[in-house]
């Protein structure tokens, strides 16, 4: 139960701590900042408490509060894959250290900027239960929406898209099948390749992971491993 509520409160900080960075960056109003909307709906859904999400934007309006930064860490986990870490931090010198020391105990190797974003995607991504990707392409690209992939497996359809498309193609999708219902809507990095993480790999690249959702200032954390179990 404690670690269920420890958890929770993790992922409303890291929402809070979000939604108060992007109001204060681009307006409090989720009409006019649609990076705000968008967040706004991906907390609801993550079952955040309405509260955590206007005392975020309440102390964006007040204008004063903490300074965030964004960081990103790019390098490689155990078996070799390739990990991006996002962070938004008020103090990048803490973050660096807890970062890399979640590389170095972990065998993993942290790199430089663009050690392995290039091997990544930076993409829209929508998934819902469907039946026929050729009508979604279809109606997608009617839309004028400029669609990277729509892909069919086990009754759920995949949309793939550059991530500055994720309004228009969530608006067109929505247009087209009313009923939808999202299972992911979201703005992600998406490997080119992934790579087979297994044997005794797993067990450290799990440990890994954990590390790093560990910190505070980790936001999002993204990687290439198949596991292999």
């Amino acid at each position: 139960m404690a670690k269920t509520a420890a958890q929770k409160t993790k992922v409303y900080s890291r929402y809070g701590k979000e939604i108060y960075v992007c109001a204060k960056g681009g307006g409090v109003d989720p009409d006019g900042n649609l990076a705000l909307r968008r967040l706004i709906e991906r907390a609801k859904k993550d079952q955040v408490p309405a509260h955590v999400i206007d005392r975020a934007i309440d102390k964006a309006k007040g204008g004063g509060g903490e300074d965030y930064d964004t960081a990103r860490y790019e390098g490689f986990g155990p078996g070799n894959c390739m990990v991006i870490v996002d962070c938004l931090t008020d103090n990048g010198k803490r973050t660096f250290t807890e970062v890399r020391q979640a590389f170095v105990k972990n065998d993993a190797k942290l790199g430089g900027p663009g050690t392995v974003a290039h091997m990544f995607d930076h993409q829209a991504v929508f998934v819902f239960p469907g039946e026929d990707d050729e009508v979604v392409l279809e109606a997608l690209m009617m839309a004028d929406v400029d669609v990277a992939d729509v892909e069919l497996e086990d009754g759920m359809i995949s949309v793939y898209a550059p991530n500055t498309e994720f309004y228009k193609a969530k608006t067109a999708l929505l247009e087209a099948f009313p009923e939808v219902n999202f299972e992911m809507e979201e703005i992600t990095f998406v490997p080119q390749n992934m790579v087979e993480v297994s044997g005794e790999d797993v067990a450290q690249f799990d440990k890994f992971i954990a590390a790093l959702e560990d910190c505070d200032d980790v936001q999002n954390v993204y990687h290439n491993a198949e596991i292999i179990e």
